[in-house]
């Protein structure tokens, strides 16, 4: 099978809480299913930190070269929505400055059992300065959107000159479409190009 072309290569990570359904968002967007249960942990280009606090010493390494990252609470626990700001103040710390934050509220499907306000959720966005949306994994509302918009500000960013594709650090690579390398050719980043994210066990 041929290798699917991309221009730029993205990596993602994804933070939060246990069980706020970040592995069940990951596997809705590449497989178009839901599983509640599942096995830890999806990685390499995509890291999800499976919300084990025992181990944030050594996921501290997967926040360095990430491009963007989604931030996901479960709007039916409120200790979920409570905790965004640490995980915030740690991706500020570890990430590159530039990286593209996404707070998702996830669980929407389960409106009745709401304890955290769309409204509360957007506020939080605004005032940090990051993307928002509320998503279900699983009847996959607004899955794909998150995954995409993200993909769509680290994109705009690469066309502004935000990011500086020479460095590791900076979470983009260029793909097989730009010959697998490094290039700052402008011409080549004013064009709309297709945008891959890959994919890989790691455990």
């Amino acid at each position: 099978m041929q290798p699917l072309a991309y221009c730029y290569l993205f990596k993602y990570i994804i933070i939060g809480d246990t069980g706020v359904g970040k592995s069940c968002l990951l596997l809705q967007f590449t497989d178009k299913r839901f599983q509640p249960v599942h096995d830890l942990t999806i990685g390499i280009e995509i890291w999800d930190t499976a919300g084990q606090e025992a181990f944030r010493s050594i996921t501290r390494s997967y926040y360095r070269g990430a491009a963007g990252a989604l931030l996901v609470y479960d709007i039916t626990r409120r200790e979920t929505f409570d905790h965004v700001s640490v995980w915030l103040e740690e991706a500020r710390q570890f990430a590159n400055p530039k990286t593209v934050v996404m707070l998702i509220g996830n669980k929407a499907d389960l409106e009745s059992r709401r304890e955290v306000t769309t409204e509360e959720g957007r506020q939080f966005a605004l005032e940090h300065g990051l993307v928002f949306t509320e998503t279900s994994a699983k009847t996959a509302k607004n899955v794909e959107e998150a995954f995409v918009g993200t993909a769509n500000a680290i994109y705009t960013a690469v066309l502004e000159g935000a990011l500086d594709l020479k460095k590791e650090t900076c979470g983009v690579r260029l793909g097989s479409l730009y010959g697998g390398y490094r290039q700052t050719d402008p011409a080549l980043q004013s064009t709309r190009d297709p945008l891959y994210v890959r994919y890989r066990d790691c455990c």
